[in-house]
């Protein structure tokens, strides 16, 4: 799967857990240019994510993310692993 893939899906499991099915994400947003990414929400899109792509991520790794391309790369990753 491709990094755009994995965007795309990405994208659509956030915009269900904030409620925005338009959300425009790219590879250098961060919760903080996401009207309604907090603490809670991000909790939702990590467990969202983990469903969506069939992988588990651990806090350590979640707390290096810096932003959504971070995030990608890390469930590309973990798809590698999988695989």
């Amino acid at each position: 799967m491709t990094p755009s893939e994995i965007l795309k899906r990405l994208t659509k499991v956030i915009g269900q857990v904030l409620g925005n099915e338009d959300v425009k994400l790219t590879l250098k947003s961060t919760a903080e240019d996401v009207e309604g990414w907090d603490s809670f929400n991000h909790i939702n899109i990590i467990v969202g994510a983990e469903m969506e792509f069939g992988v588990k991520f651990n806090a350590s790794e979640l707390e290096e993310l810096k932003n959504v391309g971070d995030f990608v790369a890390l469930i590309e990753k973990r798809l590698a692993k999988k695989n």
